[in-house]
């Protein structure tokens, strides 16, 4: 089992932050529903979906996620 899961939590704030709304992050990339529904539950993604968003924000992989230690 995984020690350790992915957070999206940067790419939520930098949203915020540059005031893109979720909904227009979707339709902007073209991303599926259910891969949206993983990003809000910090589920893994393909990575080419990754570089979509980066490349969409102008950013490096490191703004959008991270990997984070389970707490067990």
């Amino acid at each position: 089992m995984n020690k350790y899961s992915v957070s999206y939590k940067k790419m939520w704030v930098l949203l915020v932050e540059r005031g893109i709304s979720p909904v227009d992050l979707r339709k902007d990339l073209n991303i599926a529903t259910g891969t949206m529904t993983k990003l809000r539950r910090n589920e893994e993604v393909a990575l080419s979906v990754l570089l979509r968003i980066c490349e969409y924000l102008d950013c490096n992989i490191g703004d959008v996620c991270d990997f984070v230690k389970k707490d067990w």
